[in-house]
């Protein structure tokens, strides 16, 4: 489907196009980065116009209710619409919006949240009310809202509201991080009694943008809310269009039909850098990459095996031949850059002797194993073949095996011994909760330690900043020794925009605030 107001979406109206970029691809044409590009720049902002940002969408079940956002674009329109508690800074710690303050008591375990003034768009104040509908709304067990695992903490029977612009939480557990619940993804404050139709019919929220127009699969108008508590937007207007096809979004930029295009290829990203046709964007830090080592059975129940796959890798070598350079490289922990990444750890080398030694003292001298891989994301079947090669300086054969997009993410949960992997931004805190803790239900790694859920739990209920950074610390610490994620890089989110866009982050992992916020954006 297709807006015909924009027939270059059609994909095929975009082959010779492509043809022309791929051919500057294959040149390997190379230019500057991100710190030179005009989209980041500063400059007085104007005002007025409309921006057409093009994403991937979700075809005609799409829908505007912010509880149900899964893809990119469901997230960039529910940011515009709507607001949460708080959300993530560029180093995944909470920040407040809609909550002017937070206080805990001295056991963790109730929180009060003081909510800022802020208006809906028809008028009517944010209140506790509406926070506390909304969170039951999410929590409801007979709904799949994207934030519902992320409220399990709070005891929503028991929390209330205190005042109109108060709302005391309690919590089953102590839970020091509890601002990393109020910035859950998913986590929007909609109005009191809201229901499922009135999202995609006359959606109204607290956020930058108002509602104008919505056709699923298509394209949604929202036009600029004078009254956001934040500011009102530079632009007049935001227009959303969805183009599927990474070809069919970055020609849309480049015949000017779109100003805005999201989530583009390397490849492409080196095709047009400094050229000045259009600007690229990198997102530092977006995407963990990774291969994950089931750590319940052989080979890698023996630590020697996993300590030896993190001395095979050549990081360097999987950045630059799998995300063709677009990311740096990784030291086997999540979150680098993050609040409470353990930084202080000596970056991971390749070392084949050493590794070799490792896997002689456990036996594996001459190791076959399995790598479950797929083209369900970007660069794991490169990272796959790369990875066999180096494996094979060491002594160890590697079998890469082809899994369907479809069920990869689901099988490699279970299934196998190694695989791809990759996580978007999320808070250390969160990566450990629903990755690492023995009862953790994506527990890829089969990371099961019951001294290792005791430190999480420590940490959790520590209240002084200091003294729980460093109980992370010496969780991270463990899982540098002896984890079963070998992360081997972080890749760069790549956005292109026309060369008029201004006020684009550069410094926005994707899905924190300041990714796909357009109330700060506008055209030169």
């Amino acid at each position: 489907m297709h807006d015909e107001r924009f027939p270059g979406l059609r994909r095929r109206g975009f082959l010779a196009a492509t043809t022309g970029a791929a051919a500057l691809a294959l040149a390997g044409c190379g230019g500057g980065t991100d710190d030179k590009t005009d989209s980041g720049s500063g400059g007085t902002p104007k005002r007025g116009g409309r921006l057409r940002a093009a994403f991937a969408g979700g075809g005609a079940s799409e829908t505007l209710d912010p509880h149900l956002a899964n893809l990119f674009a469901d997230v960039a329109r529910a940011k515009a619409l709507y607001d949460k508690l708080a959300d993530y800074d560029a180093d995944l710690s909470a920040s407040p919006r809609l909550a002017a303050a937070w206080q805990s008591n001295k056991t963790l375990d109730r929180w009060q949240v003081t909510l800022r003034e802020a208006a809906f768009h028809d008028g009517r104040p944010v209140t506790a009310e509406d926070v506390l509908y909304s969170y039951r709304r999410i929590a409801d067990p007979k709904q799949a809202f994207r934030a519902k695992a992320s409220l399990e903490p709070i005891d929503l029977d028991a929390s209330r509201a205190t005042g109109e612009r108060t709302v005391e939480f309690v919590l089953k557990r102590p839970t020091a991080e509890f601002p990393n619940v109020l910035a859950a993804f998913g986590a929007y404050i909609v109005p009191e009694n809201a229901t499922g139709t009135d999202f995609d019919r006359r959606p109204i929220g607290s956020g930058p943008f108002r509602f104008v127009s919505f056709a699923p699969g298509r394209s949604a108008v929202f036009r600029r809310h004078e009254d956001y508590w934040d500011g009102a937007p530079h632009l007049d207007e935001l227009e959303f269009v969805v183009a599927n096809e990474e070809s069919a979004r970055v020609n849309a930029l480049l015949a000017g039909q779109v100003e805005y295009a999201h989530e583009l290829d390397p490849t492409t990203a080196r095709a047009h850098e400094g050229r000045g046709q259009i600007e690229i964007v990198r997102l530092r830090n977006s995407a963990m990459q990774a291969f994950c080592m089931k750590t319940d059975r052989p080979p890698f129940d023996d630590r020697r095996v996993r300590e030896a796959f993190f001395l095979i890798a050549d990081r360097k070598e999987l950045v630059d031949g799998a995300l063709s350079g677009a990311g740096e490289a990784g030291n086997d922990l999540f979150g680098k850059g993050y609040e409470y990444y353990a930084d202080g750890l000596p970056q991971r080398e390749q070392d084949l002797d050493r590794a070799r030694a490792l896997l002689k003292r456990a036996g594996a001298e001459e190791l076959k194993v399995t790598l479950d891989t797929s083209a369900v994301a970007a660069g794991f079947t490169e990272a796959a073949g790369i990875f066999r090669d180096q494996a094979a300086k060491a002594g160890v054969t590697i079998d890469v095996r082809m899994g369907s997009k479809d069920s990869y993410w689901s099988d490699i949960l279970d299934g196998g011994t190694l695989c791809c992997y990759r996580s978007g931004a999320m808070p250390i805190e969160a990566h450990i909760s629903q990755r690492l803790l023995t009862d953790s239900t994506t527990n890829a790694t089969r990371w099961r330690h019951k001294d290792f859920d005791a430190l999480y739990q420590q940490a959790q209920s520590t209240r002084d900043k200091t003294e729980r950074a460093a109980v992370y610390e010496r969780m991270q610490r463990r899982l540098y020794a002896e984890g079963g994620f070998l992360v081997w890089g972080f890749a760069d989110w790549i956005l292109g925009t026309a060369r008029k866009v201004r006020g684009v982050e550069t410094k926005a992992p994707a899905n924190t605030l300041d990714w796909a916020r357009f109330d700060k954006v506008w055209l030169a």
